[in-house]
C-alpha cells in the first residue's frame, strides 16, 4: 500500500473522491465491526484490525462474530467486493489510511475503575507509525479528558507528531444496542468533539457519511467523553427509581406496569422498567463516581441508585421464596427452572447477561437451579456453566418455579396448561421480565409473583 494522502472535507463528502480514503478500525466489537461495515458500504476502503485471531478470521470470511441479524449480509457484501478487510496486523493498516477509528474498550478492575492498559497499548502501537495529516477519532468509554490526555499525549510520544499541528484528533460517541446495532448507527444522533476546528470539520464529514441521525458537536473532546457517561448515570438513577416503586407496588397492591404505561402519557415522565441494569451503564456510573471523587464531589444520588440496583436480585429471590412457600413448601431445596440467559430479550448474546449470578445467588440460598433458553443449545448452555436438560419438558418436569429471566417472545406464547401439568402442584411463577399477565396465570392455578405487580391474590 500507498502512504496515505492528505485529505480535505470534499474528500470525505464526495462519494467518488472517498473511494481513495483508507480508514483502519481499532477493534471488531459490535460498535467498531459495525461502524466499519458502515463505511464501506459508503465506498471507503477499511480495514478491520483486531488482536484477536478468532475473530479476523470470521470477519474475513463475511460472518459476524457476535448475535447481530442485519449486519452479516452488509458485511458480507463488502469483503467480497474488498471494500472491507481483517487483519490482525496493526502497522501496516494504520500507516496507510488518512482515518483511524479506535474502538478499543476500556476494562473495569475490581474496584469498579477503568484500566486503560490495554486503550494505552494499542495508541501507542499505531502510533508510532502515524502518519501526518491522519485523522484519529476515539470512541471506546473513556473517562473525561482521557482523550486530551492519554490518547493525545501517548500519539504524540509515539509519533513526535503533535495533534491539531500534523494530525487530527476528536471524540464520538456511537452508542448501538445489541440486536439493532446497525439502525441504531445509521439513525442515532452521533455527538462529537475535536481538538481544533480541521479536526472538527473532518470529524462532521466523516460520521456524516454513515448516518441519517443528527450530528452534534460539542465545545471539547471532554465534553463529549462526559456525555457517554451523564446517559449511563440517567438509565441508572431511572432504573434505580423505577425498583423503587416496584417495591412499593407490591406492597400497595398496585400493579407497577399499569400505572407507569399511564404515567409515562403525561408529560416530561419516561419510568423505565424495573430490573437490572446493563452491565455497561452500570460500569459507566462507577466510572463517574471515580471521576467525581477525585474532583472531591460526591455523586449521593448516582450511589445510591448503585445499592438499589444492586439490591433487585435479591428482591427476586425473595419473590422466589415467597412463591414457593405459598405453595405449602419450603424454599430450600425447591427446583427452580429460570427462563432466558442472554444479555438481550430475542437475541442470542451472552454479553450483557446478568442470568449467571442470579443462578449462583438463588444456588448460594439452597434452591436447586436450571436455566433453559431456546435460543442457545444445551451444549452452549452447559460451556457457559449453567445446569439444563435437553428440552424444555425435560426442564420443567418437577419443578417448583419457574423464574422469567429474559423476556423472549417465545416465553409469552407458553402452553401454560402443560406446563402445569408437569410441574409439582400447585406451580408457581414469578416474572423479573413484565411479560406475563397475573390475572391470566392465577386463573390457570398458578402462584403468581413478579416485580411491582403487586396484584397477585394468592
Amino acid at each position: 500500500m500507498k502512504q496515505a494522502r492528505t485529505i480535505q472535507k470534499d474528500d470525505i463528502v464526495n462519494p467518488r473522491k472517498r473511494k481513495s480514503i483508507t480508514v483502519s478500525i481499532l477493534g471488531c466489537d459490535r460498535t467498531g465491526l459495525t461502524i466499519a461495515c458502515l463505511l464501506a458500504n459508503s465506498g471507503f476502503r477499511v480495514f478491520c484490525i483486531d488482536s484477536d485471531p478468532s475473530i479476523i478470521d470470521l470477519v474475513g470470511k463475511g460472518k459476524v462474530p457476535f448475535a447481530e441479524p442485519d449486519l452479516e449480509p452488509l458485511l458480507r457484501k463488502n469483503v467480497e467486493k474488498e471494500r472491507l478487510s481483517a487483519t490482525t496486523d496493526i502497522k501496516e493498516p494504520t500507516s496507510n489510511s488518512n482515518i483511524i477509528l479506535l474502538s478499543v474498550s476500556s476494562m473495569i478492575d475490581e474496584g469498579g475503575r477503568y484500566d486503560y492498559s490495554n486503550i494505552e497499548k494499542v495508541t501507542k502501537e499505531f502510533g508510532l507509525n502515524l502518519q501526518t495529516d491522519t485523522l484519529v477519532i476515539s470512541n471506546g468509554n473513556l473517562g473525561p479528558g482521557m482523550t486530551e490526555t492519554l490518547i493525545k499525549e501517548t500519539l504524540e510520544m509515539a509519533s513526535g507528531l503533535r495533534a491539531g499541528d500534523d494530525f487530527g484528533l476528536a471524540h464520538c460517541l456511537i452508542r448501538i444496542v445489541p440486536g439493532q446495532g446497525l439502525q441504531d448507527a445509521i439513525r442515532n444522533p452521533k455527538v462529537f468533539g475535536a481538538v481544533d476546528r480541521k479536526s472538527s470539520e473532518l470529524a462532521r464529514a466523516f460520521l456524516s457519511t454513515i448516518t441519517k441521525g443528527e450530528l452534534i458537536e460539542l465545545s471539547s473532546t471532554k465534553t463529549a467523553e462526559a456525555v457517554r457517561l451523564f446517559a449511563s448515570v440517567y438509565n441508572e438513577v431511572n432504573t434505580a427509581l423505577a425498583n423503587q416503586l416496584a417495591r412499593f407496588c407490591e406492597k400497595a397492591g398496585i400493579d407497577f406496569i399499569e400505572a407507569r404505561d399511564a404515567a409515562n402519557m403525561q408529560p416530561h415522565c419516561q419510568l423505565s422498567l424495573p430490573g437490572i441494569v446493563g452491565k455497561q451503564d452500570s460500569e459507566n456510573s462507577y466510572v463517574l463516581i471515580e471521576e467525581a471523587e477525585a474532583l472531591k464531589i460526591k455523586l449521593r444520588t448516582v450511589k445510591l441508585a448503585k445499592k438499589i440496583n444492586e439490591d433487585i436480585m435479591k428482591q427476586v429471590f425473595y419473590l422466589v421464596r415467597d412463591a414457593v412457600r405459598s405453595c405449602g413448601r419450603p424454599a430450600r431445596r425447591a427446583r427452580v427452572l429460570v427462563l432466558g440467559a442472554s444479555g438481550q430479550p430475542n437475541l442470542k448474546e451472552i454479553d450483557g447477561s446478568f442470568v449467571k449470578d442470579l443462578v449462583e445467588l438463588l444456588s448460594s440460598k439452597g434452591l436447586i437451579v436450571k436455566v433453559y433458553d431456546p435460543l442457545f443449545s444445551r451444549r452452549e448452555l452447559s460451556e457457559f456453566g449453567y445446569p439444563v436438560e435437553r428440552t424444555l419438558t425435560k426442564s420443567v418436569k418437577g419443578t417448583d418455579c419457574l423464574l422469567v429471566a429474559v423476556g423472549h417472545d417465545r416465553f409469552k406464547r407458553l402452553n401454560l396448561g402443560r406446563i402445569k401439568l408437569l410441574m409439582r402442584n400447585p406451580p408457581s411463577i414469578v416474572d423479573m421480565s413484565s411479560i406475563i399477565d397475573p390475572v391470566e396465570v392465577e386463573k390457570r392455578g398458578f402462584v403468581y409473583r413478579g416485580l411491582g405487580r403487586g396484584v397477585w391474590t394468592r
